[in-house]
Formats: C-alpha cells, structure tokens, sequence
C-alpha cells in the first residue's frame, strides 16, 4: 500500500470483529515497525506487553475505563523505561524524549496496522499504575499507551481535521 494511502486510511476504531485472529506474523511485523521508530540518542526506551490471552484481556479490561477495547484479539501496551534517558539526558530525557519515543513507536504501529489490513485505536487515558498492575510491568516501567489490534467490525468516515492555515506558523 503506499504511504499517503496508510495515512488516509488510519482510524480510531472501537469495534472489532471478534471471529478474526491476528496472526504472529502480523503482530511481528508490527513490533518491527515500532522498534524501527527514531529515539533520541537511540536509547529505544519502549517497551511492548502483548496481551492475548482471554484471561490476560480481562485482567486489562479491569483496569480500563474503555472496556471494549479488549474486545480486540489482541491489545499492546506500550510502555516506557525512562532511566536510559534520565541517565543521558536528565530530566529532560526523563520526562520529554522516553515520551517522545514511545509517541513514535505506537505511530509506527498504528501506520504498520493499516499496511496489513488491521484496525487499531490509540487510547492513552488510563489509570497507568492499575494497567501497570494487570500486565504485571514494575515500576519504573511505565503504561503510556494501550492499543487495541484486530479486524475492524466497522467502517468510520475520516475525521475532521483543522485546517492547515490554523495549526501552521511560517516564518
């Protein structure tokens, strides 16, 4: 598929059709793509909790407010270790760039989900140390998004966006 198609094509989907497995080969090939997402000074802080499992699921579902995303085969839960770039970069590494990078990981996930047919939400509004807790991730590694992966039981028109004019300054 070619890339301005992936982009027109991500959306937020909350419905999943439930008779449909994602393979080993599809979730790979979306962990490649995460791990290939920049990170400041290549520290690559993420880290990915797959979870599959009907009892792993519901033990996630506990833990979040939007329940229907475990309805999904699959949910990762991207997580940060933020030491490597506390010890680097201090607290700017800390609280700014492991965020970044994670940012850019679920990105690439997302984008690789469409290339192969997947539909997949973003969802970073959570209780991070209860979804801690469900996937078993200690401290200090961290929750800072969960994302529902599967097939869509849905079509969704494309959102609205702002218009460039409004969100863009040229200098």
């Amino acid at each position: 598929m070619e890339f301005s198609d992936v982009l027109s094509k991500r959306r937020s989907v909350r419905h999943f059709n439930t008779k449909l497995a994602v393979s080993d080969q599809d979730l790979h090939a979306l962990l490649r793509a995460a791990v290939s997402a920049p990170s400041a000074g290549n520290i690559q802080p993420w880290r990915f909790y797959i979870v599959r499992s009907p009892e792993a699921r519901e033990r996630l579902a506990a833990a979040l407010p939007q329940r229907w995303a475990t309805s999904a085969p699959v949910v990762i839960v991207v997580c940060v270790d933020p030491r490597p770039c506390a010890a680097r970069y201090s607290d700017r590494g800390e609280y700014l760039y492991s965020i970044q990078d994670t940012a850019a990981a679920t990105q690439n996930i997302l984008l690789a989900a469409v290339d192969r047919g997947l539909a997949t939400c973003w969802i970073g509004a959570f209780d991070e140390c209860a979804v801690a807790d469900a996937i078993g991730a200690t401290r200090p590694i961290t929750p800072v998004a969960v994302i529902p992966v599967g097939f869509s039981a849905e079509s969704s028109a494309k959102p609205a966006r702002r218009p460039l004019d409004e969100v863009t300054t040229w200098l």
